[in-house]
């Protein structure tokens, strides 16, 4: 027995005396930690999460953390992560455990500053700062900045501080469902739980006036699920945490909802974006990236040694565009600014440069046709001007050409009539005789009539020359009679200059389309001026008109005279208005006739002829293709 209680007390003696050493051990530790600050090594961070790895939204703000610290550092860092799984062990035993292991674990490893995402872990390095990271600086997030009064934090710990606020979360349920008027809060079984289905029930103390109010705590999640697939159609759903179920089973809070969701008969409103894929239509959330990228920021700023104090993270109206789709809510009762996740873009949203471009160039292209439009109705009415002005300029040039003819006219009309007056007198005579001679007289009669005729021709060819037209008289003709009526008009001229007028006409038809009278004006100028070009050309004063069909298919008609030719350097400009080489004349004759043959599709040239003289030719297309 002696021996058995001298064995105790050496026992007990042996552990009081490693207590001492574990406590000089940890006394010694930190200054040796502080030591290594100043020693040339990388900054180091520790990241304390309050759950497991499997809670989404500590992870993924964690993540973030490390991605924005990795980034800004370019790697230069040691980035250390604990998992405290406070949810699932929350008795006082095991945090003091915890902590006395990753006192130990870090003892020769001090991180400069520790970061706690969520209450617990604050609550948890608060506590135990001094044999974790009794130098260093420390940095909550997660959480409110009344939660952080109650937990009487000390003035150095700085929090990225989030405003869980349920009623702006209730606001966007009643502006997405108005007809609304039913509404249930779901709350788990967990100290969290339970303290977060609390504190909602004083923030919705006025909002939930207006419905009919079911608080939903303390149940199993078979439990939460069948009370959910009997919720009433007009109700709002807002789902808080539910870490723990009232049987004791431990939950990530979006896998519990998203159980709920799945057989919930009205739609389902939670605070968290990661609730958002798991059936919820949405929230005023955090997003757990942006309170990383927040946190972060602080951590730098401490590492850097400059001041740094707390800061709110940003809240967010967030939907599940699906979700709007599931339940028939309209995206037009959303606040301004809310952001729509998994939304479908529409086809102008998804297209937009491409409508953009498309309806640019079409403006353009409308524009440019309006333009065309516009320009063509211009030249349209400039060509009817042109046209009538053409019209008038031919139909003087018309006055001038039987003005010049006049005298040749009258004299060329002198002739039937005289011969109409002689056989007149004659007949009278045969009639006064005793017996008349019948024949004789119907032999007169028929004279006069000729000449009656050829008055008439002569007549109906200079009304031609002096009609005036309002619009250009398209016909069908062939050139060669053509040819041959205007030299009947000029045979009186060519009688009284002293001028031989040869004719030689084409053997085949050629059909042309035009304004006869026009064409017969330019065969008219072109021979008039031929005419005053043989002046002196002595006795030999020749002037031949020819008809023809060119190797192209065309009719052609050319006008030669034995005068003196056109000098090599005017050939560029006799075709020139107001061009002449005339005392008296005007000039426009050439010019004219160029503008004619033009206007209906053809040409006009100039040349000398090889035994002296000029030659004009004039060429039209065919009114047919087969006319050859």
């Amino acid at each position: 027995m002696g021996v058995l209680r001298n064995s105790t007390c050496l026992r007990q003696w042996l552990t009081s005396v490693g207590r001492l050493c574990l406590l000089l051990f940890v006394i010694y530790v930190p200054a040796a930690g502080g030591q290594a600050l100043t020693e040339n090594r990388s900054p180091r961070v520790l990241v304390l999460y309050p759950y497991d790895e499997r809670i989404a939204a500590t992870t993924v703000a964690g993540e973030a953390i490390r991605a924005r610290l990795l980034d800004a550092t370019g790697g230069k860092i040691d980035l250390f992560s604990e998992f405290l799984d406070l949810a699932r062990f929350p008795e006082g035993e095991y945090v003091e455990r915890m902590a006395q292991f990753l006192g130990e674990k870090y003892v020769r490893h001090r991180p400069d500053v520790v970061v706690a995402l969520g209450e617990q872990s604050a609550k948890f390095i608060v506590e135990h700062r001094a044999a974790l990271a009794r130098d260093a600086k420390i940095i909550v997030a997660g959480f409110n900045k009344s939660t952080a009064l109650k937990m009487k934090m000390p003035p150095d710990v700085i929090g990225a501080f989030t405003e869980f606020n349920i009623i702006k979360t209730a606001a966007l349920a009643r502006r997405l469902h108005p007809s609304a008027r039913h509404l249930f809060v779901l709350g788990g079984s967990s100290e969290f739980d339970r303290w977060w289905l609390e504190t909602a029930k004083a923030e919705l103390a006025e909002f939930s006036k207006n419905y009919d109010t079911t608080y939903l705590e303390d149940l199993t999640i078979e439990e939460f699920v069948a009370k959910a697939a009997a919720f009433p159609a007009d109700s709002i759903v807002l789902a808080l945490t539910i870490f723990q179920d009232r049987s004791g089973r431990n939950f990530i809070p979006r896998d519990a909802v998203k159980q709920i969701t799945a057989t919930a008969s009205a739609p389902v409103f939670g605070p968290y974006s990661t609730y958002i894929d798991y059936g919820s239509v949405g929230g005023n959330v955090v997003t757990f990236e942006a309170l990383g990228e927040s946190v972060a920021d602080l951590t730098l700023d401490a590492l850097d040694g400059k001041p740094i104090t707390h800061v709110q993270a940003p809240h967010f109206d967030v939907v599940d565009a699906r979700q709007l789709k599931r339940w028939g809510l309209s995206e037009q009762n959303l606040p301004p600014g809310t952001f729509q996740m998994y939304r479908q873009p529409t086809f102008l949203e998804q297209y937009w440069l491409t409508v953009l471009v498309v309806s640019v160039v079409i403006t353009l292209q409308s524009v440019f046709i309006i333009i065309l439009l516009f320009e063509r109705r211009r030249r349209r009415t400039a060509e009817v001007e042109s046209r009538h002005r053409l019209l008038e300029v031919i139909h003087l040039n018309q006055s001038a050409t039987a003005g010049a003819l006049s005298a040749s006219i009258a004299h060329e009309l002198n002739q039937p009539l005289g011969a109409i007056r002689s056989n007149a007198e004659a007949a009278s005579i045969v009639l006064r005789s005793a017996c008349p001679d019948l024949k004789l007289i119907e032999q007169i009669l028929t004279d006069i009539q000729d000449d009656d005729q050829r008055a008439h021709d002569i007549i109906s060819r200079m009304r031609g020359l002096l009609k005036k037209r309002a619009e250009i008289e398209w016909q069908e003709f062939d050139l060669s009679e053509l040819t041959a009526t205007a030299i009947k008009i000029l045979k009186g001229e060519a009688v009284r200059r002293g001028i031989e007028v040869r004719s030689k006409p084409a053997r085949e038809p050629l059909l042309v389309r035009a304004d006869k009278i026009h064409v017969q004006q330019v065969v008219l100028n072109i021979a008039i001026n031929a005419m005053d070009a043989m002046t002196k050309a002595g006795n030999q004063r020749k002037l031949t008109l020819e008809t023809r069909l060119t190797k192209d298919a065309k009719a052609e008609l050319s006008i030669s005279d034995s005068g003196d030719g056109i000098p090599d350097d005017k050939f560029a400009t006799i075709f020139e208005p107001f061009y002449t080489t005339k005392a008296s004349g005007t000039g426009l004759g050439l010019s004219i006739a160029r503008t004619i043959v033009e206007t209906y599709g053809g040409r006009i040239m100039a040349s000398n002829g090889g035994d002296g003289g000029a030659v004009f030719r004039v060429v039209l297309p065919l009114a047919r293709a087969e006319t050859r």
